[in-house]
């Protein structure tokens, strides 16, 4: 029996139809963009802009780490009469509704609002605002933006895949809804969709670097171990180099990725979790070349993420677009950003055991790195840290880095596992921040962060560590 396409909800479908009514009464003043600098924010700017410049309106764009009291403020003072904030923006609707009261405002996110607006003249699209679960839960903000730009022309349609890309970087399941942009994005001939090994690096990484690092899946005997990596390649028959280059998964044979499969599988037989999980959809932009970081969608949200945490989200975004130079400056910053995410993890692990550094309290983790890592990298750390097997399922991992404008930034994460235990990790730094009296705090469930003044670091610190006493 063939599966019905998804239906998004009536109450979504008819937001977004308000929402394009609005726009189409607008004048052809330009419009401010405000937009998240990570993979799904550049992506939803992106698809805007491409959107934009179909009906000739002009625009600017920005991209910010977090909205606060003084940017929003900033953005009054501009000149444009209508902002556009994508991926982010419900969490600041108090701020939004009394400091632009003089402006036209569209909100398209899914981050969970904080309130529902109480002025008429703000469009706010998100699908938590509305009863559908799959909506709220299945979302990224760049699958906000396309539907509305779906919504406001067909022929947006040929935007789909960079939708994909932010669901994808925003770690997303791939269903519901976005079963919708996964359709249009085979439609108009952008994506392939194969089945292989669900590692990160099957198109760029050395294939012993992807085994040795790899722990989701984890590889008994393998994972963590140079060693056992390059006995387990020679007991299923694969080189780890040919004539002194590194082979990567994309460079076997099919023969050889049969064997390789069918050794991991038997590497991981009596594990916890189905051996076979290590298979897994993968999707590939069909007119990018094979070996590029551009190539597999999960590489490619990596790369629009290293634009971000290094301020370059202008490139990322013109990537997107199609900008052949943006992409070429792009490879360059995925280099730099690899740099700086080594730096990152060597000053973890070398003050893994400070317990000024990294503090360890009753299923708690707390790393305070100060001004020795970029506030941009913090949430990485976390989340590398969160997909690792150095700390036990249902462990919470807060981490924090000063910024240039003497505030702290806050990441937060869980330790995920077959036997974890379901925390709302946004109602945890909520509650921490009630507890200092400051702060703003935004995200998901899953992964949540704020933003304090610096002078309310101990005082965080001292919360965080009571809670988990």
């Amino acid at each position: 029996m063939q599966q019905l396409p998804y239906q998004l909800s009536e109450q979504l479908t008819e937001q977004l139809e308000q929402a394009v009514n609005e726009f189409r009464k607008l004048d052809d003043s330009p419009i401010r963009i405000i937009t998240h600098l990570d993979a799904d924010g550049l992506s939803s700017a992106a698809i805007l802009a491409k959107a934009f410049q179909g009906e000739k309106k002009k625009f600017a764009i920005s991209a910010v780490k977090q909205l606060d009291e003084n940017k929003i403020r900033e953005f009054a003072r501009e000149n444009y009469k209508t902002i556009f904030f994508i991926d982010l923006g419900s969490g600041y609707l108090n701020l939004i509704e009394e400091t632009l009261s003089k402006k036209k405002i569209f909100i398209l996110d899914h981050h969970i609002p904080d309130k529902k607006s109480a002025r008429e003249d703000i469009i706010h699209i998100n699908p938590h605002l509305f009863e559908s679960k799959e909506d709220a839960l299945n979302l990224s903000g760049s699958g906000v933006v396309y539907l509305f730009a779906k919504k406001l022309n067909s022929k947006n349609k040929a935007l789909a895949h960079i939708s994909l890309i932010g669901t994808i970087g925003d770690l997303h399941d791939l269903k519901g809804p976005t079963q919708e942009i996964i359709d249009d994005s085979v439609a108009s001939g952008e994506i392939e969709i194969t089945t292989g090994l669900r590692m990160f690096g099957t198109q760029t990484k050395p294939i012993i670097n992807i085994l040795r690092y790899s722990t989701d899946p984890y590889i008994p005997g393998v994972t963590g171990s140079e060693q056992g990596t390059l006995a387990f390649l020679k007991e299923v028959g694969i080189e780890s180099q040919k004539n002194g280059k590194p082979i990567r998964i994309i460079d076997l044979e099919e023969e050889q990725k049969k064997k390789l499969v069918t050794g991991i599988i038997l590497k991981r037989m009596g594990s916890e979790k189905d051996p076979e999980d290590i298979l897994g959809t993968i999707y590939l932009l069909k007119k990018e070349p094979e070996g590029s970081p551009t190539k597999d969608i999960k590489e490619f949200a990596t790369l629009l993420n290293a634009c971000g945490r290094l301020e370059k989200a202008s490139i990322g975004i013109a990537t997107c677009m199609g900008s052949e130079t943006a992409k070429s400056k792009a490879l360059q910053v995925l280099q730099d950003y690899k740099q700086e995410l080594i730096s990152t993890m060597n000053w973890f692990h070398q003050n893994k055991e400070n317990p000024i550094s990294v503090m360890e309290r009753g299923g708690l983790v707390l790393i305070n790195a100060e001004d020795k890592i970029k506030d941009t990298m913090i949430g990485t750390l976390a989340s590398i840290l969160a997909n690792s097997n150095i700390y036990p399922e249902s462990t919470i991992l807060i981490s924090m880095a000063q910024t240039i404008d003497e505030k702290t930034k806050i990441s937060i994460r869980i330790v995920n596992g077959k036997n974890s235990k379901k925390k709302d990790v946004r109602e945890i730094i909520g509650s921490i921040l009630k507890k200092i009296g400051e702060g703003i705090s935004g995200g998901h469930s899953s992964a949540s962060g704020a933003l304090i003044p610096q002078e309310k670091e101990k005082a965080f610190i001292s919360a965080a560590l009571e809670m988990f006493k």
